[in-house]
């Protein structure tokens, strides 16, 4: 039986990350595995410092290609926290949103670099 959350998403069966490639990869109950790098969820950290309290004060989040994960933290039955080696430990990354991310990491991956570029900014700092 699959488990779903709240949000009708499929939870998280494993949760690892390979340092050597700086990829966290979720196991999902529905037989879905993510692989997302380390980059890729920095930038797209859920945390006010990143998404701001509304669209309009995102944040483009520049030089965070080499950006590594240095822990995973869980937050109650729904929920992990990252810390990166770069500082930033302030999001909460629910198994929603990190299947919500996964299932469209191309898109957004590409929302980003475009943005990048548009305010002319770099993934090296």
């Amino acid at each position: 039986m699959t488990v779903y959350d709240d949000a009708g998403r499929p939870t998280p069966t494993e949760i690892r990350y390979k340092s050597a490639e700086k990829l966290l990869e979720i196991d999902f109950e529905n037989g879905r595995r993510q692989s997302l790098p380390a980059e890729f969820l920095r930038v797209e950290s859920p945390s006010a410092e990143v998404k701001g309290h509304g669209p309009s004060e995102r944040v483009t989040v520049p030089g965070c290609r080499n950006v590594s994960i240095s822990a995973i933290e869980p937050v109650g039955n729904y929920a992990v926290r990252l810390r990166f080696d770069d500082g930033h430990d302030t999001g909460i990354f629910s198994w929603a949103y990190l299947y919500e991310i996964g299932e469209n990491q191309s898109e957004i991956w590409q929302t980003y670099l475009d943005n990048l570029a548009a305010k002319g900014l770099s993934r090296d700092r």
